[in-house]
């Protein structure tokens, strides 16, 4: 399975690349200036070239207060970019995956998102992902979108990461209590990612295609993912900080954030069998390789045939 991911920086297509051989696959990660998602015939040359089975788009502009104050620009990578795959993959023949985000929705339900809810982003960065999906989905009739949640690695910037150089810095951290969601591991996601692709792949003609929520298993809050970050670096020997949970409107940001970011994931188990591991799992697996200890073990990652 050859699989051409847009975008080569971020966390999921660097964690694509590093994981491909466990699942068969062989990646090839293109971005700017080779391959350029504001630009069509960039995206046509690319794939023209490297022949993929599937495409995963990865490539996105994630920083969310930077949307805030630049809503242009964060459509034209995450709206009329995704468009731009889409259609690049519908007229090549080949089909997608499309990578979207629990900041679709408002965070105002008091359970978990499913699929079936109805979108409604509070800021600028969830808008632009939405018009992103509705674009694929309008576009390229053999896609998947997987929304998912919190994303952390031990590349680029991200939670995990600030939070142990923060920890590095000082004796207190303070993060905020009151936004709960689903953690979820990079490297986790990229096994789903290929798990699920080539499943598509194996079974051409039955109705896999739509949308998705994958994200880390079970839930927590910044504060409660902070405490088990941390709790794992000290255990091997990294930073730690106390941390002292505060609310939303204590830690004020250009762009609001959902109070409740969770993603009900089942649906994804149902149809392809995938399960991500549980978030706890991934903040030690993270941890472990940012503070330098190589003899960890993660459990099986659940990809099997679909359920009955």
């Amino acid at each position: 399975m050859r699989v051409l991911v847009t975008g080569t920086g971020g966390q999921l297509a660097l964690s694509l690349a590093e994981i491909a051989g466990q699942q068969g696959a062989d990646v090839a990660a293109a971005g700017r200036p080779g391959l350029d998602v504001t630009r069509q015939a960039s995206i046509a040359e690319n794939i023209k070239r490297i022949r993929p089975a599937i495409v995963v788009n990865a490539a996105a502009f994630t920083d969310v207060d930077a949307a805030e104050r630049d809503p242009a620009l964060a459509h034209a990578v995450n709206a009329e970019g995704a468009g731009n795959v889409a259609s690049a993959c519908a007229r090549a023949g080949v089909p997608m995956v499309h990578i979207s985000t629990d900041y679709v929705f408002d965070g105002n339900k008091p359970d978990p998102y499913v699929e079936e809810d109805l979108p409604a982003p509070v800021n600028a960065y969830g808008r632009s992902k939405l018009e992103g999906e509705t674009r694929v989905a309008a576009t390229c009739s053999r896609h998947l979108i997987l929304r998912t949640a919190w994303l952390y690695s031990p590349f680029g910037r991200n939670f995990a990461r600030t939070m142990l150089r923060l920890a590095g810095e000082r004796d207190a951290i303070r993060v905020v209590a009151d936004q709960v969601g689903t953690p979820t591991y990079a490297p986790h996601l990229a096994q789903a990612v290929l798990a699920a692709a080539s499943q598509i792949l194996r079974n051409r003609d039955e109705p896999l295609w739509g949308t998705y929520h994958a994200a880390g298993a079970g839930a927590t809050s910044w504060c409660g993912l902070a405490e088990e970050l941390l709790a794992c670096s000290a255990a091997g020997g990294g930073p730690s900080a106390s941390v002292h949970p505060i609310d939303t409107a204590g830690y004020p940001t250009p762009a609001r954030r959902p109070a409740n970011s969770r993603l009900d994931c089942s649906k994804l188990e149902r149809t392809f069998g995938i399960t991500l591991p549980r978030w706890e799992t991934g903040a030690r697996a993270c941890m472990a390789r940012l503070v330098g200890r190589n003899d960890h073990t993660e459990p099986a990652f659940r990809a099997g045939e679909r359920a009955p």
